[in-house]
């Protein structure tokens, strides 16, 4: 079994940062890829980025590219995900998510753990 606890969400003003992190308890999760995903209100969970289990390799979605930074430290189980240059459409509850293989998918389905989400709303 897997917990994945996340941390870090709040509220900000547009233009501001946040740093979200993810802890995993349980089972290893070193030789795992982790996602962050979100979903708004009324709209579907989608990913905003995901790091391969060295962290040699990363996505991101193209509405965070060049605003987000997905990190991870193995020796702690946690994976990061700084947020800057935050925009109101950017609210939404982050989710953090491990794959059960050590490179990432981009679909919600390929992720067999995920923690409980936290809200990050960014005000106009």
């Amino acid at each position: 079994q897997v917990q994945l606890v996340e941390s870090g969400g709040g509220l900000v003003q547009a233009g501001g940062s946040l740093r979200l992190s993810c802890t995993a308890s349980g089972r290893t999760f070193s030789s795992n890829a982790m996602g962050w995903f979100r979903q708004a209100p009324g709209k579907e969970r989608d990913i905003a980025a995901a790091i391969s289990w060295s962290g040699a390799r990363t996505y991101y979605a193209d509405s965070v590219k060049g605003r987000f930074t997905i990190s991870r430290d193995n020796a702690k189980n946690t994976v990061y995900l700084q947020m800057n240059s935050l925009k109101p459409e950017d609210t939404a509850v982050y989710y953090c998510a491990r794959r059960p293989y050590p490179d990432y998918a981009q679909e919600p389905r390929g992720y067999d753990y995920w923690g409980q989400g936290t809200q990050v709303t960014v005000s106009s």
